[in-house]
Formats: structure tokens, C-alpha cells, sequence
């Protein structure tokens, strides 16, 4: 359980890189990190408490920073 969390950690370090490096967002490389991350520990603790999610936890990992990156910047954009 303790590895399934470094492994979110790093599959969504390396989702907010890849994501801004293709030109998908436009917030800044360690910006998209930092949401990614942010993104992942939250879906992985909702995982953990109340065992929604998919069967995989990479599967979680990319899910969930996907869904921050698409949140976040939009929520605070004007």
C-alpha cells in the first residue's frame, strides 16, 4: 500500500509534466506538477477510505490528475 503511493506520486509528476510539455495546459511545468500531485493524493486517500476507483492504482493515478488539471486552472481562470 505504501509503494501503490509513490507509484501515484510519480505517475502524476510525470502526467503534469508530460501534459504541459505537449502544450495541453499552459500553467507552467512545476504548476502542473504540483496539480497533478495534488489531484492523485486526494483520489488515492478517497480510494483508501471509501474504495471508489478504478481496479488499478496507476489507472487512479492518471485518472485523477487528469481531472485536476482540467479543474483546477478552469475553476480560478477568469
Amino acid at each position: 500500500m505504501f509503494l501503490a503511493l509513490f507509484g501515484t506520486v510519480v505517475i502524476a509528476g510525470i502526467v503534469g509534466y508530460v501534459s504541459e510539455k505537449s502544450g495541453w495546459t499552459h500553467n507552467g511545468i512545476l504548476q502542473s506538477i504540483i496539480i497533478c500531485i495534488g489531484g492523485a493524493f486526494l483520489f488515492y486517500f478517497v480510494r483508501i477510505m471509501f474504495g471508489v476507483g478504478f481496479a488499478s492504482p496507476g489507472m487512479n493515478a492518471i485518472v485523477s490528475s487528469i481531472g485536476a488539471l482540467i479543474i483546477v486552472p478552469f475553476h480560478w481562470r477568469r
